[in-house]
């Protein structure tokens, strides 16, 4: 049998990061990976259960390869991540197609049960919590990610059981990966060619592994001379401590584009949804982070429509995004999620809810597109990733997360540039690299 594996992805860089890891995992029983579908013999769907209807897709996707594979021999089929955690017995009895079920904290055993399946074919579960045992593996795999732009695990789970979420559910209780490996993994992702690592968690910000600290993890990650840029998501208020406030006071590498969901700019909600802060300790934070370091921008996650919200709880959220100026934010209306408090509450009425997203989107947007607009005719660092798909131009992110399209060089990739921006729209900065620019005038 040839040994091709197929990975399709959804949902948050977590998932994305794990997928990477996945892929690590299985080179060491000969698996190379494939992006043709036709030749696969292992499908792996790495699913996300934080928006509506995410069960759903996967049988969507699942049909789809029944399809494909009509006429000759089924791969074996794996469904992952967090849709497995909470669906795992429904799955395997609905859909016969479906081999191997495996929850988002036992992928150091992905090996094990590929082969235990080939040799039984026999349909396999397993769905336990078992995150030490899941990383102590993983760090004896080499990351081999080589992205300009790379994602780096260093916490699960999560111990705040928003009444609306379902990560404490699919993800399991908080823990935080060994200070020391973290920091290997970075070196390694550096020597991979890797310039800008994100650090990832549910709530990434709770990051405690003997007595270390995400400020310490950022401070230890600057010294590593080949990274040029670091960011962290997704935060909760009540972890935004002293000491990682302080760290952009004196990072250099640090960005200024703080993610810092607040769901809800009603202390009124913020309860309903146990959020566990309110909103005068989210604007002291704010007020702090912009007296340390003017450059400093937030964004933010929005539920809109929570169960109860009335319009004068709207109305504050409303006044919340015109008072913070938040940029590059998300919003959604309230989905509930099965096995979640907030999955009993009476929903508000749709039309309700999709003009009340409309509206909150428009203010989101409007935010973005005046600072983007107020860019033009200036020159901004830009970190080069690549060259844009059937283009001439090259592609790069702001320190604010915001993509750029400019002309530039191959040299230029991996490389923070100094670019002019010509032109905007509401997702994008346009312009020519300095460099570029020079030389066209030499």
């Amino acid at each position: 049998m040839s040994k091709k594996i197929f990975i399709k992805t959804f949902g948050c860089q977590m998932n994305e990061y794990d997928t990477n890891r996945i892929f690590d995992s299985v080179r060491e029983i000969g698996f190379t990976k494939t992006e043709n579908l036709e030749e696969t013999n292992v499908y792996l769907l790495n699913t996300c259960h934080i928006r509506d209807k995410a069960k759903e897709k996967v049988y969507h996707e699942i049909g789809r390869i029944k399809q494909n594979f009509s006429s000759k021999k089924k791969p074996l089929v794996i469904v992952a991540g967090c849709v497995a955690q909470a669906e795992n017995e429904e799955m395997l009895k609905r859909e016969p197609y479906i081999d191997i079920v495996i929850g988002p904290q036992a992928y150091h055993k992905i090996n094990d049960k590929i082969e235990e399946y080939l040799n039984k074919q026999k349909k396999i579960d397993e769905t336990e919590f078992d995150a030490i045992s899941k990383f102590n593996y993983l760090d004896n795999i080499k990351n081999t990610s080589t992205k300009i732009s790379s994602f780096l695990t260093i916490q699960e789970g999560c111990d705040k059981f928003c009444h609306f979420c379902v990560v404490p559910y699919t993800r399991g209780p908080e823990y935080s990966r060994s200070f020391a490996e973290i920091i290997n993994e970075a070196k390694i992702l550096s020597e991979n060619g890797v310039r800008e690592i994100t650090l990832l968690g549910q709530n990434v910000n709770a990051y405690n592994n003997e007595n270390y600290k995400l400020s310490d993890l950022i401070l230890e990650i600057e010294k590593i001379k080949k990274i040029k840029r670091i960011r962290y998501t997704t935060s909760h208020p009540m972890d935004m401590t002293e000491d990682l406030i302080d760290v952009y006071n004196v990072s250099r590498k640090l960005m200024p584009l703080i993610h810092l969901p607040v769901q809800s700019g009603s202390d009124r909600i913020l309860k309903l949804m146990n959020r566990k802060h309110e909103i005068k300790d989210y604007i002291k934070i704010y007020e702090k982070l912009k007296t340390i370091n003017p450059k400093v921008e937030f964004s933010s996650d929005f539920i809109i429509a929570y169960p109860g919200e009335s319009e004068e709880d709207f109305a504050a959220t409303l006044e919340l995004i015109k008072n913070i100026n938040f940029i590059n934010s998300f919003s959604f209306i309230f989905s509930p999620r099965p096995g979640t408090k907030a999955s009993n509450y009476k929903l508000i009425d749709k039309k309700i809810s999709v003009k009340r997203l409309e509206k909150v989107q428009k203010q989101l947007f409007d935010n973005q597109i005046k600072m983007n607009k107020a860019l033009e005719g200036t020159e901004i660092e830009v970190l080069v990733e690549n060259k844009t798909h059937g283009n001439s131009k090259f592609f790069g992110r702001s320190e604010y997360m915001t993509s750029v399209i400019f002309d530039g060089n191959y040299q230029d990739v991996g490389n923070v540039i100094k670019v002019k921006i010509k032109s905007s729209n509401q997702n994008s900065l346009f312009g020519e690299s300095i460099n570029n620019s020079e030389q066209r005038v030499a």
